[in-house]
């Protein structure tokens, strides 16, 4: 049976280095590779674990990277008609860690992923089951106060979300996609295949509107999750490409202004996907940041 990814090598070699568990009852997929301090890889919205791509072979290089697939995402399961939230998805991302062993980790997260690191770290008192030693952030709502939602996701999140899934196309979902992007910097049209293609693998686009409700939560948890930024037990960085117009310059500023002791390190001409955009800077602050004390990390 031909799928949304038939005729995309890159994205099958992906899928095909790694390998599915089972969570509670939902086939996730997750990708480990290398030696070293442990380091959990959290990836964004509307994409996938394929986003650390270009920047996987220099994580491994230093770290046994793990990066997994969030639910109703990339190659996880997609069930139709599911009420996603961010404390399932920080569950999930618990228990792809207990699966390998894992009760302690550098975290590195993106976009969605931020909140769901987040929510993580608010854990980190509370005997959570994955202790969080170092966590690095890349672009994402930190601050509801600073996220510039596009139209189109303002619309999907609404009741009338269901309604315009089926009206998405390619060359809409590019364009929203590429203005993400440093002018300098732009997503090529095969890029844009890709993730278009990822995107609809086996019914992803039914999933969208629901999984666009963690923006709604961001507000509704602003306590939690930004507290958890301003008491954090764990050292934090944060990686911002400033050009991102969602959540770029005027969020490190916000960063800035509320979170203690502020290690913010600003990309002048990248947009809101630094990993993408340039990843050998995006590598060196991060891992420079993960092994500034020496320390390994891992149970």
């Amino acid at each position: 049976m031909r799928t949304a990814i038939d005729g995309f090598p890159a994205l099958r070699a992906w899928r095909d280095a790694g390998e599915f568990i089972v969570v509670r009852g939902r086939r996730i997929y997750c990708r480990r590779a290398g030696a070293g301090p442990r380091l959990l890889l959290i990836h964004g919205f509307p994409t996938s674990s394929v986003d650390w791509a270009p920047i996987w072979p220099m994580l491994a290089s230093r770290f046994e990277v793990l990066a997994f697939d969030l639910l109703g995402l990339g190659f996880s399961d997609k069930p139709r008609g599911h009420d996603y939230r961010v404390r399932e998805q920080a569950d999930l991302a618990e228990a792809v860690a207990r699966h390998y062993g894992w009760d302690a980790a550098f975290v590195l997260a993106h976009d969605y992923g931020d909140t769901v690191a987040q929510e993580l770290l608010a854990r980190n008192g509370e005997d959570a089951a994955l202790r969080i030693l170092r966590l690095c952030l890349l672009n994402g709502g930190l601050f509801p106060e600073t996220h510039r939602a596009r139209a189109i996701q303002r619309l999907l999140a609404s009741p009338l979300g269901p309604a315009l899934v089926g009206l998405m196309s390619r060359r809409g979902f590019g364009r929203s996609l590429k203005a993400l992007f440093s002018p300098t910097r732009m997503l090529g049209e095969a890029a844009v295949d890709e993730y278009w293609a990822l995107l609809r693998h086996d019914g992803g686009l039914d999933a969208v509107p629901s999984l666009l409700g963690y923006m709604a939560e961001r507000r509704q948890q602003r306590s939690r999750w930004v507290g958890a930024l301003q008491t954090a037990d764990a050292p934090l960085r944060l990686i911002c490409g400033a050009a991102d117009p969602v959540s770029g310059l005027h969020m490190a500023e916000r960063y800035r202004q509320l979170v203690p002791r502020a290690d913010v390190v600003v990309l002048d001409d990248v947009g809101h996907f630094p990993q993408l955009e340039d990843p050998q800077r995006v590598f060196a602050a991060a891992a420079g940041f993960f092994l500034d004390d020496g320390a390994p990390a891992g149970g």
